[in-house]
């Protein structure tokens, strides 16, 4: 026999408990089997972690779930949801009525296969791909950390519990994670590691075998070993984990995947699937559980309820600190956490836009987002920016944010996230979701590949995460080809929700960022380029970009050909166009910084600006997607395969991205135009 029968036997040691936690796991199994769906081994194994964590530790009011300074919870083994849409059932989360449960995993229910954002209360963030949810936590911890730093611990100081599971510690993204917040000594964050042994290919010893207390204490954690079916253990593991200041804990709880399952003990099949009628016969036999589905026992439901309302009194209390701060701190704190445009933000606005009429710019649009940062990182003190090591040429810190977030002072507003693409933009998820802080960071536009599961995130949950990405096509020259973004701009398009950006110049730069920092509920992706260009815009009070196209040169009053461009491109294509109407052809250009809010745009105006001539697209990227805007792949100079290592202006001209390619294809249009 395997530890099925003795962890089962530990479990029931403190009764009271034990009848607690098979509240969970009824509801698991029966969310699952009516949706003959799921995944209910974490939920069997990890139902008396959940029970001593929510009952007796948790901070948080389940009439109030959006109460600022509650404990956050992430579920990172998503695939697990039925314990968490449990929870919030059992707690009296008003989102979470039993019919919910009746609903798992069907069309139009709040209880998703895996725990969605915004689709309930309760859900702090999106998880389900592995390790994800344990880099947004860290994420949740620094906006913590620095918003205790800002307002100080009467109104900030909760805590954030994860649950992970092997598979979240395989992921390459829990390694960056758990490296910074080890470097950045984040010590309310704990983990609860589901230590079971099983993943679904088989038994662990397959594929993870290391050291993973050894691995933890190595990047600066506290690591605590205990029982995961031993009550006082666990509440004693927590206890101890709360205690600590300098490290962040792990607790390392030793499980048995799908507790009281008698036929399928400690095996993959435990992992994700119904039980099936006999065997959920033999569980509710082995758990003493003669209940109704989806039903609770009045007496268990009642202290479970009573636990949902156990934060209620700190909640009020907080309420009465919140009032008692200086009136201007707690206007500033209410208006962060709401999400709300800080006072003057339109007049910065228009002031840096008048300061580059005034004094053009010829410069790199990273160049631009840098002046642009100047002004709006001063305005808005909730801007947190930083870089995976490539500050110096992402050029994302400015004056406003010059102060280092760092373990000691993390009321800083620079974070050096090291080379950690993926796990920087995961935990600037976290920082979004948990409210108060605009996180910004930077890498090259090449390397989004290695974060773009966690830039699709940010969409999926309509998130504001800012993305900065630099050196934008092969205009960034001698790197070569494997730092030369070519496919990336149209993956990226395909993203549904995320907003990207490539804008032209100095001007655009400004109007795009502006649109990303009021974008509370979309993400944003900047495109900017490493070599210069010059201002094309000298007037006007309108933010020409949040209409994500429109004529920017119009040459002659007939237009005979449309010119589309963006970013870099932009200047080209007014060159081309101002050297076709010397030949006596009307030539409109168009530039479109971003496709995502042209196509939100009346018909009527996406007509006016596209025109009815022939059109040219250029953009020194992969030409696939343009056909939306222009008649066949033939109108469209770009790239059609890697770029190379020389020198910007070298690549233009052999890969054909010229003045000359541009008038030679709008000749040919006009040419074949009936």
């Amino acid at each position: 026999m395997t530890e099925h029968a003795p962890a089962l036997a530990r479990a029931a040691t403190d009764t009271r408990a034990f009848a607690l936690a098979n509240c969970i796991r009824a509801l698991a199994i029966d969310g699952v089997e009516a949706a003959n769906s799921g995944h209910p081994g974490a939920p069997m194994g990890m139902a008396e972690a959940a029970t001593v964590l929510w009952t007796r530790h948790m901070k948080f009011d389940a009439a109030r779930p959006d109460w600022p300074d509650r404990d956050r919870f992430v579920l990172s083994n998503g695939h697990g949801s039925m314990l968490l849409y449990a929870l919030l059932h059992l707690t009296g989360f008003e989102d979470m009525p039993v019919e919910e449960l009746k609903n798992f995993r069907q069309w139009g229910a709040k209880t998703a296969g895996h725990p969605e954002y915004g689709h309930v209360a309760g859900v702090d963030v999106t998880t389900g791909p592995l390790g994800q949810g344990l880099a947004g936590a860290v994420g949740m911890c620094m906006a913590e950390a620095h918003l205790a730093a800002r307002f100080g611990r009467e109104v900030v100081d909760h805590r954030t519990w994860v649950f992970c599971g092997d598979g979240c510690l395989m992921e390459g993204i829990s390694q960056e994670a758990i490296s910074l917040a080890g470097h950045l000594k984040l010590s309310k964050l704990c983990v609860l590691y589901d230590d079971n042994g099983i993943s679904i290919d088989g038994t662990t010893d397959k594929s993870f075998t290391e050291d993973t207390t050894g691995r933890f204490e190595a990047a600066g954690w506290q690591v605590i070993a205990c029982d995961g079916h031993d009550v006082t253990a666990l509440d004693e593991a927590i206890t101890r984990a709360k205690a600590e200041t300098t490290r962040p804990t792990l607790i390392r709880m030793r499980t048995v995947i799908g507790l009281a399952r008698p036929t399928r003990p400690e095996t993959a099949a435990s992992h994700g699937a119904p039980l099936g009628a006999e065997e959920r016969a033999l569980v509710r036999q082995a758990l003493d559980w003669a209940n109704e589905d989806f039903s609770i026992p009045a007496e268990l439901l009642s202290e479970w309820r009573a636990a949902g309302a156990r934060g209620a009194a700190d909640r009020e209390a907080w309420e009465m600190r919140l009032s008692a701060l200086p009136a201007d701190q707690r206007t500033e704190f209410s208006r962060r956490i709401a999400g709300e445009m800080p006072d003057g933000f339109d007049t910065a606005v228009a002031q840096a836009r008048a300061a580059l009429y005034a004094s053009p710019q010829k410069v790199a649009t990273r160049k631009a987002s840098q002046i642009a940062l100047e002004t709006l990182a001063e305005v808005c003190p909730e801007m947190i920016g930083g870089s995976a090591d490539l500050t110096g040429s992402n050029l994302t810190r400015v004056k406003a944010v010059d102060s280092d977030f760092q373990a000691g002072s993390l009321g800083g507003r620079y974070v050096s996230w090291g080379v950690r693409e993926f796990g920087m933009a995961a935990a600037m998820n976290g920082m979004s979701v948990h409210g108060g802080v605009i996180p910004y960071g930077g890498t090259f536009l090449v390397f989004s590949d290695y974060a773009r599961n966690a830039i699709r995130l940010s969409a999926l949950m309509g998130v504001g995460t800012v993305y900065v990405m630099t050196h934008d096509s092969i205009g960034l020259g001698e790197d070569g080809p494997t730092h030369q973004p070519v496919e990336h701009l149209i993956s990226l398009r395909a993203i549904p929700g995320l907003n990207v950006f490539r804008p032209a110049d100095a001007v655009e730069t400004l109007e795009c960022w502006e649109l990303a920092i009021r974008s509370r509920r979309a993400p944003s992706l900047l495109a900017l380029s490493r070599q210069a260009v010059p201002q094309l815009r000298a007037s006007g009070e309108e933010n020409l970009s949040a209409k994500g196209a429109y004529v920017i040169r119009q040459f002659g009053e007939r237009r005979d050909v449309t010119l589309i461009a963006t970013g870099t491109e932009v200047a080209l294509a007014v060159e081309a166009a101002e050297a076709l109407y010397a030949e006596g052809c009307g030539a409109a250009v168009v530039s479109m910084p971003s496709w995502e809010l042209f196509d939100t745009q009346p018909p009527s105006y996406r007509a006016e600006v596209l025109g009815d001539a022939p059109r040219v697209a250029v953009e020194a990227a992969s030409k696939l997607g343009w056909t939306r805007y222009v008649a066949s792949e033939e109108d469209v100079i770009g790239m059609d395969g890697f770029g190379a290592s020389a020198p910007a202006e070298v690549l233009y001209e052999k890969f054909g991205i010229t003045r000359d390619a541009i008038m030679a294809r709008a000749r040919a249009l006009i040419e074949a135009r009936p």
